[in-house]
C-alpha cells in the first residue's frame, strides 16, 4: 500500500508541467507551492515507509527467535512423548473365616481393607529397545506393616514383595529392558525384574482380559532374571502366532560366604515357556522349569525377624532341587471364555531332605531324600454379559498331597489358592461401572464381587519342608501339634478398580 502510494505522488509530480501548460493562466507562485506541498508529502511517505521497515525488521527477529524456540520446545516435547505412563488403583475389602483341624479352634477377620497403586511407564531408548517398568504400593487401611496372618503367614521377602499389602511406599515391582529384531530375525533378548505374576488365565477373574504376564499362574513369584526368545507365525490362520522363551533367574542370593562358619549356595531358576499357538482368544502354553539349590527360607525384609529366624528355621541352607512342568489352553465360544490347566512337580532332595516328617527326626528318623511328585488341575468359565456389563465367572482347584505351586506372589490375600493341597472353589461377578465415556485408551472402571471357599486334604501349601499332613489322619493330627494348619476358609472380597 505504501508503495502504491509513492508511486501515486511520483507520477503526480510528473505531470505538473503537463497540467501547468494546459492551464495557462496559473501563476509560477502557485506551482512552486503545489510543488512543496507535494515534496512535504512524498517526504512524509519516506519517513512512514522507513519506520514501517523498522518494524518489519523487528518482527521477522521475533518470528525467528519464535521459530527457535518452538523448535526446541518441539525437539523437547518429541523427547517427553517418547514416555507412556498408565497405571490402576485397586480399593479391596474382605472377609475371611477359616476352621483350624483342631476341632473348636476358628481364625477370622471380619474385614481387613487394602489399597493398591500401580504405575506403569514403558520408552523406547532406540527403534529396537525398549524399556518397561512398574512402580507399586500396596498397604492395609490403618497400617504401615503387614498385618498378621495375610501373604500365608510368611514374612515379606523377595517373592512376595508388592505383592502382599506391607507400608505406604512404592516400590519397583517391574524394570527391565527388550531388545527385539536381533540381527533382523524374530529374536530379542529381556533382562531385569520380570513380568511373572498375574499370568494366564489369572487375567479372566481379574478383569483386565489381557495377558499380565509371561509364566502360567502356577509361577506367581516376582524375580530378577533373563529371557532370550523366539517368535514365528504358523501359517494358519486357525494357530495365529507363536513364541518359545528360554528363561533364566535367581531366587536367592547367598552374598560373600565365611569360610568358617555355614555356607548356602544361591538359588535359580530356569526352563521355558512356550506359547504354542495364539489366535485370538485361543491361547496355549506350556511351561517346564527348575529350581535348583533351594533354601529352606529366603532372607526377609525385616533385619528384626532375619535375626530371630535361625530360631524358627534353624539356619539357612539348600535343601536340593524342585522340577516343575504346567500348561494351559484358554478359548471364547461366542459369550463364554474357558480355560483347563494343570501342573505337576517333583522334589529332588539332597541330604538335608525335603518334606521332612521333623516329628519322626527328632525322634531320630533321617530326612526324607525320596524323590516325591505331586498334581493340580485347574479349570473355569466366564459368561460375559456385554449388554449389561456383567460378567459371572466360576473356578476349581485341586492339589494333590505332595503339590507345590511356586506362587508367593498369589493375589489371594491370605492363602494362595492354587497352592491349595485339597479343593479350591470361586465364584465371581465384574460389574463395568457407568463412569462415563473413556478418556484414556487404558481407561476400564468395575467392581468385583468373589467367594472363595477352600477345603485342604493336606497341609502346607508354597511349603517344601515338612512333610504335608493327611487333615483327616489321627496320627498325623498328633505330629501337627503346634502348628494349628487350617482344614476349612471362607473368603469374601469386593473391590473398586479403575484403570487410567
Amino acid at each position: 500500500m505504501v508503495k502504491r502510494l509513492s508511486l501515486l505522488a511520483l507520477a503526480g509530480l510528473m505531470t505538473l508541467p503537463a497540467i501547468a501548460t494546459a492551464g495557462g493562466g496559473s501563476s509560477n507562485a502557485e506551482l512552486e507551492r503545489k510543488i512543496e506541498e507535494l515534496s512535504r508529502q512524498l517526504d512524509a511517505l519516506k519517513a512512514q515507509v522507513a519506520q514501517q521497515n523498522e518494524t518489519v525488521t523487528e518482527y521477522r527477529g521475533k518470528v525467528e527467535d519464535i521459530d527457535t524456540l518452538l523448535e526446541e520446545r518441539s525437539e523437547a516435547w518429541d523427547l517427553a512423548s517418547r514416555f507412556q505412563f498408565d497405571g490402576d488403583f485397586r480399593a479391596r475389602g474382605d472377609y475371611y473365616d477359616a476352621d483350624s483341624v483342631f476341632d473348636g479352634a476358628n481364625q477370622s477377620n471380619d474385614t481387613i481393607l487394602t489399597n493398591r497403586l500401580r504405575l506403569n511407564m514403558q520408552v523406547k531408548a532406540t527403534e529396537n529397545l525398549e524399556f518397561k517398568g512398574r512402580l507399586a504400593m500396596y498397604k492395609a487401611w490403618g497400617m504401615q506393616s503387614t498385618p498378621d496372618g495375610l501373604g500365608g503367614g510368611f514374612p515379606i521377602f523377595d517373592g512376595n514383595t508388592t505383592r502382599t499389602p506391607d507400608d505406604s511406599a512404592l516400590y519397583v515391582d517391574r524394570a527391565y529392558v527388550n531388545w527385539t529384531n536381533i540381527g533382523g530375525a524374530p529374536v530379542w533378548f529381556s533382562i531385569g525384574r520380570r513380568p511373572t505374576s498375574d499370568g494366564p488365565p489369572a487375567q479372566l477373574r481379574m478383569g483386565t482380559d489381557e495377558r499380565m504376564a509371561t509364566p502360567v499362574s502356577y509361577m506367581d513369584y516376582p524375580f530378577d532374571g533373563l529371557a532370550l526368545g523366539y517368535a514365528y507365525d504358523w501359517g494358519i490362520e486357525s494357530l495365529g502366532e507363536g513364541r518359545i522363551r528360554f528363561c533364566y533367574g535367581r531366587g536367592f542370593e547367598n552374598g560373600l560366604q565365611n569360610d568358617d562358619g555355614p555356607t548356602i549356595d544361591d538359588t535359580d531358576f530356569a526352563g521355558i515357556s512356550w506359547d504354542i499357538l495364539k489366535q485370538g482368544p485361543r491361547f496355549l502354553n506350556v511351561q517346564a522349569f527348575g529350581a535348583f539349590n533351594l533354601f529352606n527360607y529366603p532372607t526377609f525384609s525385616s533385619d528384626f525377624v532375619n535375626y530371630f529366624a535361625p530360631l524358627t528355621y534353624g539356619e539357612q541352607t539348600n535343601l536340593g532341587n524342585i522340577y516343575h512342568t504346567s500348561a494351559v489352553y484358554m478359548d471364547k465360544v461366542d459369550k463364554l471364555n474357558y480355560f483347563i490347566a494343570g501342573g505337576w512337580s517333583r522334589s529332588d532332595p539332597n541330604s538335608n531332605g525335603l518334606f521332612n516328617d521333623y516329628v519322626a527326626m527328632m525322634m531320630g528318623a533321617p530326612a526324607n531324600t525320596g524323590s516325591e511328585n505331586g498334581y493340580s488341575i485347574y479349570a473355569g468359565i466366564r459368561y460375559d454379559m456385554d449388554n449389561y456389563g456383567l460378567k459371572l465367572g466360576a473356578e476349581y482347584n485341586y492339589g494333590s498331597q505332595y503339590w507345590v505351586a511356586f506362587s508367593p506372589g498369589h493375589d489371594d490375600l491370605y492363602m494362595s489358592k492354587l497352592a491349595t493341597r485339597g479343593s479350591a472353589y470361586e465364584l465371581y461377578m465384574i460389574y463395568d461401572l457407568p463412569t462415563g465415556e473413556a478418556i484414556s485408551k487404558y481407561a476400564k472402571t468395575f467392581v468385583r464381587l468373589g467367594w472363595q471357599y477352600y477345603n485342604y486334604d493336606y497341609s502346607g501349601g508354597f511349603d517344601w519342608n515338612m512333610k504335608p499332613y493327611d487333615l483327616d489322619d489321627e496320627q498325623d493330627k498328633l505330629r501337627m501339634l503346634g502348628l494349628n494348619p487350617v482344614e476349612s476358609a471362607n473368603q469374601v472380597y469386593l473391590t473398586f478398580e479403575a484403570y487410567f
